[in-house]
């Protein structure tokens, strides 16, 4: 019974990887986006952006590891100004044109690699958004006190990280899989894990952590078709949002507002 079980899992684990490209392309191929880009940014989900709420008029902020600008440009609307980078010239090539097509001319974009020290003086920055970039980082804890550093006393670090410990991650670890939900992750945490590894870099929770989307197994399949309709995709986002409220601890990753220790 155990063989064809896990079978399985490697069937469901495949379509599940291959879905989140396919999504990507689709949006482009049926004229959604003039570039690649993940249906989620596409359709109003107020969960995916939810650092934009504790985000204030004056803000100063920075945006670490800004790949696309997604996250970058729904900050730019909320705060005074904010600086992006990121090592990918291709992605901050589409962050620009972005910019430069929604008029924000409060966005400041530029490469560099962001394991190297930052290119500001202390104290700089109201806020800083470090999104889903923590788990592609080595080392993590130099990133951090480089952030701790550049931010104001009273500074926030809006910050999410990719959950190991869901009941999915621990059906394909005993299938003998590879269990991370990228293959370019470099960590993925436990609860506890990602409260220590803020600590380390001199920061607190403010609260508790926030849960962000169920990990269900067929999320590739809901990405596919969300490159096909976002209609659809923001109907089947919004499920997968009221499941993770329901179980917080089935969450895709963790989301933190953090102050400076």
């Amino acid at each position: 019974m155990g063989r064809p079980s896990r079978w399985l899992v490697r069937a469901i684990d495949l379509v599940n990887r291959k879905g989140k490209s396919a999504g990507v392309r689709l949006v482009r191929y049926t004229g959604k986006s003039p570039h690649f880009i993940h249906p989620k940014h596409l359709v109003e989900t107020p969960w995916h952006d939810w650092y934009v709420e504790h985000l204030r008029p004056l803000d100063i902020v920075l945006d670490v590891g800004c790949a696309n600008g997604a996250h970058t440009l729904k900050a730019a609307a909320r705060c005074k100004r904010i600086v992006g980078f990121d090592y990918d010239g291709n992605h901050l090539s589409v962050a620009r044109r972005t910019a430069l097509a929604q008029g924000l001319a409060n966005a400041h974009l530029f490469a560099w690699d962001v394991t190297r020290p930052f290119p500001f003086a202390d104290g700089m920055f109201d806020a800083a958004l470090f999104l889903d970039v923590i788990e592609h980082l080595v080392p993590r804890g130099l990133v951090l006190r480089e952030i701790h550093r550049v931010l104001k006393d009273d500074g926030r670090l809006l910050v999410s990280a990719p959950n190991r410990e869901t009941s999915w991650r621990r059906r394909l670890r005993e299938a003998g899989l590879f269990a991370f939900s990228d293959p370019d992750h470099k960590v993925e945490y436990t609860r506890e894990e990602f409260l220590a590894e803020l600590r380390a870099g001199g920061f607190e929770v403010a609260g508790d952590l926030m849960p962000a989307v169920y990990d269900t197994p067929w999320a590739g399949v809901i990405d596919a078709l969300g490159g096909l309709s976002l209609g659809l995709y923001a109907r089947l986002s919004r499920w997968k949002r009221e499941a993770a409220l329901r179980a917080p601890e089935e969450s895709t990753g963790f989301q933190a507002v953090a102050l400076k220790v």
